[in-house]
Order: structure tokens, then C-alpha cells, then sequence
């Protein structure tokens, strides 16, 4: 972190987190216990879902989400080319065969919902959308076909917790959250996402079926859990299905209720320097900054701005790293990715576009104003 000047994101740690982590170390009891339980409790109610199920990472909740929907091998699973690779490994890695969507466009990077519709296969069992950078999907759309094609939708909500869909038009999904918005959701609390734990996840769900399912594959197929047997509710255990070792511990659970508390303030202050974004990138108007024309709640994870050409983006990192201010890429085409060569389709021109072009700016929390114009000053310099 000392070698940036301004990093591409920071945590909101303090004395809550000091306390949280404290908590658990004077409570001598590490695994999943009574501080999963609250943080499960208070991000059911924070996400207005009926179920929320803590888990290792996203990955994991990913996972989870698949094998809770008997995918597996021969089906096709319809999702997003820009993404992380977590989802897609995944897909492989129960056998089912990952179908990649072009994006909406450049602006607008998330899944297309025309693209959902024209593959659609008698082999499609799933459709996975991605809240690219916090900023939901059209679901209006997406729900829509899968419903008439009884598709169930798993939500990659990993950059978009605390994001809100506000679609007057659709009562159903109107004021619902993300994670909310199809049969499952999906969420991680890696170090740079909004709610950081370090490693950490949650899944979300308004199914019970899916939800028991879960809830037993997250621990080996076990009936009774150590926590359980420890507060005298048990004192043995069958294993009624085939599971994994995806549990959560209570130090990151603990960490989890701290951001948590924050969450909703800290998304706030990350639209504020996403709207100084917007108003100082508006004089290149060759650069085209992602959702500027977004009218939801987004959770502005990230800020992506794309450049005219390829060369100019690798101009402007060049700059910025010469004074000292990180950057990024979210994210490469996943087709194009070595592993993913038996997938790889040219099919897909605006992500391959996107992928070139993009380039992922600092945001988090603690910036300030004036940061967003330094960034944005190393940026002009280019023109």
C-alpha cells in the first residue's frame, strides 16, 4: 500500500473491527458459532431475504448455488463473458458447460438480455447475471425470458451489496436488493469489495428447499454441527448427503457485522466521488465513463472508465502509475483466458472491445474530492 500515493482501494477498519475480532478471541470459540448466526441474522434483515447463509467466500457461494440447483453434468449454464473467473470455474468444474453473453455495450457492461435469449438451449438449466461494479443488470428483461422458460436465476452479487433495483415498473422487483432479485444470490467480502473480511461470503435465498440444501452441503452433509454439540443440542451426527467444508469462521463473521453497520453510509460516500467522477471525466469526451446514465441505487463498487482505443488506455495507466496512483482491469474476457480455450468464441466483439479498453480508477470510502482530481488531471494529460 506505501508505494501508492492513492490505491485502487483501501479498508474502513477501526475500532469496531478491532473490537469485533477481540470479541471472538476472549469468547475462545473460533468456529462457526453464535457470531455466524448473528451476522446471517442481520444480513437476512439488511437484504430483505428470507434466508442468508454465511460461507467461506464467493466462490464457495457460487458453488453452493449450482450444486443446490442439481446442475451438473451435460447443462449449460448462460452467464456473463465479463466477470470474474469464480463463476465460470465453477460451471466447469460441476461438469456443466459455461455458455458466454456479449454485454449490453461499452457504457453498460453487464449482461445483455437479448444475448440470454438467443442462447437458449433445450440444455439450459441456469442463467448467471453479474451486477457488474455494483450497478444492477437489466432484470426487468432477464426475469422475464427465464421466467417463461422456467430458468432459474443465480445472482453474482459480489460487487453489489447494498445495491437496490428501483423499477416502479415491475412490483415485484421494485425496492428489492440485490442478491434478492433471483432464486439465489451470491455474495463475497474479499478484501476489496465493499464489505471486506478478507475471505467471506454469504448466499441468499427466499427458497427453503434451497436454503436446507445449502445449509447441509456447506458442512459436509451433517445433520448436527461442533456448535450444536457444544450448547448441548446434540451429542452425535449422521451425514445425510454428499457435502463440503465451506464454513465461515467467527472472526470474519464478526469482522462482517462491523461492515455491515457501515455499509449503507460508506455506499453513499462511494456515489459521491463516483458523481465528482463523472462531472470531472465529462470534458474528454472520448472516454466514456461506465453507467453514467445509471438511474438505480448502485453499490459503485467500481469506476471503470473506457478509453477511445487500446493504446490510450495503456498510455493513461503508464501516467497514472508514474504518479503513483493504482490501477486496474475488471475484467479480461473470460473465453480468451488459456483454460477457457475450449469455450472461446469470436462471438463476443463487445466484451473483446471492453477488455481492451477499460481501465478500473481508485475508489473506496476514504478518498476524497481531491483525489478524484489528481486522478482525473493524470488522465487529461493523455489528450
Amino acid at each position: 500500500m506505501a508505494e501508492w500515493r492513492i490505491p485502487l482501494s483501501d479498508l474502513d477498519y477501526g475500532a469496531e473491527e478491532q473490537e469485533a475480532a477481540l470479541r471472538v478471541l476472549s469468547s475462545k470459540w473460533l468456529s462457526m458459532g453464535a457470531e455466524v448466526e448473528a451476522f446471517e441474522q442481520e444480513f437476512a434483515a439488511f437484504a430483505g431475504s428470507k434466508h442468508a447463509i454465511a460461507v467461506a467466500n464467493g466462490t464457495a457461494a457460487l458453488h453452493l448455488a449450482f450444486m443446490a440447483l442439481g446442475l451438473g453434468s451435460g447443462d449449460e449454464i448462460i452467464q456473463p463473458a465479463i466477470n470474474f473467473v469464480a463463476a465460470s470455474n465453477m460451471t466447469v468444474a460441476i461438469g456443466a458447460i459455461p455458455i458466454f453473453g456479449d454485454i449490453i455495450d461499452l457504457t453498460e457492461p453487464t449482461l445483455d438480455p437479448a444475448e440470454v435469449d438467443r442462447r437458449i438451449t433445450p440444455k439450459t438449466k441456469a442463467v448467471v447475471i453479474m451486477h457488474y461494479g455494483g450497478y444492477l443488470c437489466r432484470m426487468r428483461e432477464i426475469s422475464e425470458i427465464c421466467r417463461r422458460n422456467q430458468i432459474p436465476i443465480v445472482e453474482d452479487a459480489c460487487h453489489a451489496v447494498g445495491a437496490r433495483c428501483v423499477d416502479p415498473a415491475v412490483k415485484h422487483l421494485h425496492g428489492k436488493m440485490a442478491g434478492t432479485l433471483g432464486d439465489i444470490g451470491c455474495f463475497s467480502f474479499f478484501s476489496n469489495k465493499n464489505m471486506a473480511t478478507g475471505e467471506g461470503g454469504m448466499i441468499t435465498t427466499a427458497r427453503d428447499d434451497l436454503a436446507l440444501r445449502i445449509r447441509s452441503m456447506r458442512s459436509h452433509g451433517m445433520t448436527t454441527l461442533t456448535w450444536d454439540r457444544h450448547r448441548g443440542h446434540a451429542n452425535s451426527y449422521d451425514v445425510e448427503s454428499h457435502g463440503y467444508n465451506y464454513r465461515i469462521d467467527e472472526i470474519r463473521a464478526a469482522l462482517g457485522r462491523a461492515q455491515l453497520r457501515k455499509l449503507t453510509e460508506n455506499n453513499e460516500k462511494r456515489r459521491k466521488l463516483v458523481s465528482e467522477y463523472k462531472k470531472r471525466l465529462s470534458s474528454l469526451p472520448q472516454w466514456k465513463f461506465c453507467f453514467s446514465e445509471y438511474e438505480g441505487e448502485s453499490a459503485c463498487h467500481l469506476a471503470v472508465l473506457v478509453a477511445p482505443d487500446e493504446s490510450s488506455r495503456t498510455r493513461v495507466a503508464q501516467l497514472l502509475r508514474e504518479a503513483r496512483i493504482q490501477t486496474s482491469l475488471h475484467y479480461p474476457c473470460i473465453p480468451q483466458f488459456k483454460a477457457f480455450e475450449t469455450y472461446r468464441t469470436d462471438d463476443l466483439p463487445k466484451s473483446i472491445a471492453f477488455a481492451g479498453r477499460a481501465i478500473t480508477l481508485p475508489l473506496y470510502p476514504s478518498m476524497t474530492p481531491a483525489d478524484v482530481e489528481a486522478i482525473c488531471r493524470e488522465i487529461a494529460k493523455a489528450q
